[in-house]
């Protein structure tokens, strides 16, 4: 496709909706037509799935679940909005896609759904479509949690259903996303989240620089 698909990846309170803002600011003003989304929830018919997903009692569905309604969710979102803006020669970015399906549902339950159960579905809602690059966001999960709460506070609806998790899912979903990056160097970059806002945007926009060359 003639566009460029960038992903911004993380646990709880990692600021990936700061910095997918920051980003798409920065290439815009290089020339780039840009668009942003995020996952669950860039489509119409994906915000009712969201709502599913993020609200509510922790244990109101299991992890299988969780990531079918997830990969339901990446279908539509690829079919009516990503694919056709990658078409059109946009710079996607979205904040999240698959790797935190694989994140949350696989090591955040502790290998509750097995990576090939997710790699089917995957197969199944994307084919062999990637992202050209993901950037995965890392922070201590308690200073990541107390972030979300924090700004939870301000939100008319609470979407907080995974941060009412238990500590140690959210260690595993670092630990996680960690396994993730060292299995797609290519693909992915870590960046330190514990810091200045200007700082980690400084340093994503110079990734996205060396690696796609925007």
């Amino acid at each position: 496709m003639a566009g460029r698909f960038i992903t911004l990846e993380g646990g709880e309170g990692t600021g990936k909706s700061t910095q997918v803002k920051l980003l798409a600011e920065y290439l815009s003003a290089k020339g780039c037509e840009v668009l942003t989304t995020r996952e669950p929830g860039g489509t119409e018919l994906g915000a009712e799935i969201r709502k599913l997903l993020v609200c509510g009692d922790t244990n109101k569905m299991d992890a299988t679940a969780e990531a079918l309604l997830y990969f339901a969710d990446r279908h539509i979102h690829l079919s009516q909005k990503i694919w056709p803006a990658l078409e059109n020669g946009k710079v996607v970015i979205s904040d999240r896609f698959a790797d935190s399906t694989f994140a949350y549902q696989c090591y955040g339950y502790g290998q509750r759904v097995k990576r090939e159960v997710l790699e089917q579905l995957y197969m199944i809602a994307a084919g062999d479509f990637r992202p050209d690059l993901t950037i995965i966001l890392d922070i201590d999960p308690r200073i990541g949690l107390e972030r979300s709460f924090a700004k939870a506070q301000g939100e008319a609806v609470k979407e907080l259903r995974f941060e009412n998790q238990e500590l140690r899912f959210h260690e595993n979903l670092r630990q996680g996303f960690k396994e993730i990056a060292a299995l797609e160097p290519q693909r992915c970059a870590v960046v330190d989240a514990n810091r200045d806002i200007e700082v980690i945007h400084r340093d994503i926009a110079h990734i996205v620089h060396e690696r796609l060359g925007l």
